[in-house]
């Protein structure tokens, strides 16, 4: 008797790459899913790619409002940056589950290609 993981249906994979990739949310299934090296190689790859674009918009957002908080004269353009680095991120994890969604690669432009493209 074999003992299967429920979890391992495609569809279920499916579902759980999606919630990789909600904003802000998602970044904790992701970072999970990375720390326990569990997954497969496109789940881990897709992870690693949702908690770099969290990490960077969170950087980016405390050290824009923090510039903006001590700037006088930078105030609006600084909070507007921000403003702008916020929707980029939520617009781009949309993108991204649109893409995944429609069975699409996931790979962003910046991403260096895989010599196997089945594997994306």
């Amino acid at each position: 008797m074999t003992n299967q993981n429920p979890f391992d249906n495609d569809d279920t994979v499916h579902l759980q790459n999606l919630v990789y990739l909600i904003p802000i949310f998602g970044f904790f299934p992701a970072l999970w899913t990375l720390y326990c090296k569990s997954g497969t190689r496109q789940q881990r790859n897709l992870s690693r790619l949702a908690v770099t674009l969290a990490l960077g918009w969170l950087a980016g957002y405390f050290l824009l409002g923090l510039g903006a908080e001590t700037s006088t004269s930078l105030k609006v353009p600084l909070l507007i940056t921000n403003t702008m680095l916020s929707s980029g991120y939520f617009l781009t994890n949309l993108w991204l589950m649109t893409r995944l969604y429609q069975k699409r690669s996931r790979r962003l432009a910046m991403e260096p290609r895989l010599k196997d493209p089945s594997i994306d």
